[in-house]
């Protein structure tokens, strides 16, 4: 890490202050939720289905996985404002293009471009890492995490009330104007953090199989990947055990639904004040522990025919709070594998992330029945987070061994 000045507000020559870092952060989230209300109006005007429409989701993820295996080596051959820079200028206009869209296909191609937002994510993280210590990244991570979580709790009650005051297009053009305030956000404050390249393109490409072949970095990353998973299979099958299982009308699902963002919060919290006493990866370590707990009680609750929506979702916040000390501190450990590679680093463990993501959440769609649908998602769940933990524990293991003189 070399040294960089404080944070200067609206200053082009010093990092960029931690509120444009939680902002950067945010951007991905609030573009994949705030339209969600808007699906059904979406698919009226298609002329489609709903379900169809849903896959506006899956698009997102898709493309945004892809986006951040290219837009890490970019960051770091280029520098991170140029990158940052071009990514929310390409995501404003996808955003108001969107607003003219006749067609359904012209819809989800401008959605995958939407998804270049996940590059500004990815490089606040790298941010860190140029601007903070090994040992305190864990913790700053967290705090612009904590930040960010906030944005997935409020855009889509937001972006429901702009639909019927002003219909689906509204929220297109809301998330234009986002797009345009911090576009001008990073160009006054965005000074730059990554150290100057003498690499071409196809040399920074050619830096991966040094991550690939790492085995600290492939513990820290499917660490994540796995503890991360139980949420995104709480995303593909929570609907349905909530709305299928425990009969809960619409709107009471959505209050429901929340309980892990609560946890998460939380937990970033806790990351961001303990993070540096207490050691990146025990952090992780105990993140996983409190998620897996979590679900072992709720398996616990379902075995004993005790299950209510109270319970699951309740036990859910667990999870939300396990990952907030995990990702944070095991996406820290990610970038101090290679700290000159901090971008290609934290694309490639996001993309991982949101890949293996993925999958979970359609295992958990494809798995799942009214019959036991509850205690299947919470078995997929905690299944992910035990092999989690057994990733974190052979870092550890691994970094005694590299640190024994």
């Amino acid at each position: 890490m070399s040294h960089h000045a404080p944070a200067v507000l609206f200053s082009k020559t010093t990092q960029p202050t931690m509120f444009t870092l939680i902002v950067l952060a945010s951007v991905s989230a609030i573009a994949m939720n705030t339209f969600l209300p808007s699906l059904p109006n979406m698919a009226q005007h298609y002329n489609t289905s709903a379900a169809i429409m849903g896959l506006a989701v899956g698009t997102y993820l898709g493309a945004s996985a892809i986006i951040q295996i290219i837009a890490g080596p970019l960051a770091d051959l280029y520098g991170r404002r140029p990158i940052i820079l071009w990514s929310i200028a390409i995501f404003t206009l996808a955003s108001f293009a969107i607003i003219h869209t006749t067609s359904l296909g012209a819809f989800f191609a401008l959605r995958a471009v939407q998804a270049i937002a996940a590059s500004a994510m990815i490089l606040s993280r790298a941010i860190v890492r140029d601007t903070t210590d090994a040992v305190t990244a864990g913790s700053k991570i967290a705090y612009v995490t904590m930040g960010m979580s906030v944005a997935p709790m409020l855009t889509p009650a937001l972006g429901g009330y702009i639909d019927t005051f002003f219909g689906w297009q509204g929220n297109f053009w809301a998330l234009g104007f986002i797009g345009m305030f911090v576009w001008i956000l990073a160009y006054l404050d965005q000074g730059e953090t990554a150290a100057a390249s003498t690499n071409n393109v196809w040399g920074q490409f050619k830096q991966y199989p040094t991550l690939l072949s790492s085995r600290r970095f492939w513990g820290y990353c499917l660490a994540s990947a796995f503890g991360s998973g139980a949420f995104f299979a709480y995303l593909g099958g929570a609907p349905f055990v909530g709305g299928v299982i425990y009969g809960l009308p619409p709107e009471a699902l959505g209050i429901y639904f929340g309980a892990p963002a609560l946890g998460y919060f939380a937990g970033n919290f806790l990351s961001g004040r303990y993070s540096v006493r207490v050691g990146s990866d025990k952090m992780v370590v105990v993140g996983l522990i409190i998620t897996l707990s979590g679900l072992v009680m709720s398996i616990a609750v379902d075995a004993a025919h005790l299950d209510s929506a109270l319970t699951f979702f309740g036990f859910m916040t667990f999870v939300g709070l396990g990952n907030g000390m995990t990702i944070p501190n095991a996406t820290a450990g990610m970038l101090s594998v290679r700290p000159d590679l901090a971008g290609t680093a934290s694309g490639l463990g996001s993309s991982v992330m949101i890949g293996g993501g993925a999958a979970l959440s359609a295992l958990a769609g494809i798995m799942l029945r009214p019959d036991n649908g509850a205690l299947v998602l919470n078995t997929i769940m905690a299944t992910s987070v035990a092999i989690g933990l057994i990733c974190i524990l052979y870092v550890m293991r691994r970094n005694r061994i590299l640190n024994t003189p």
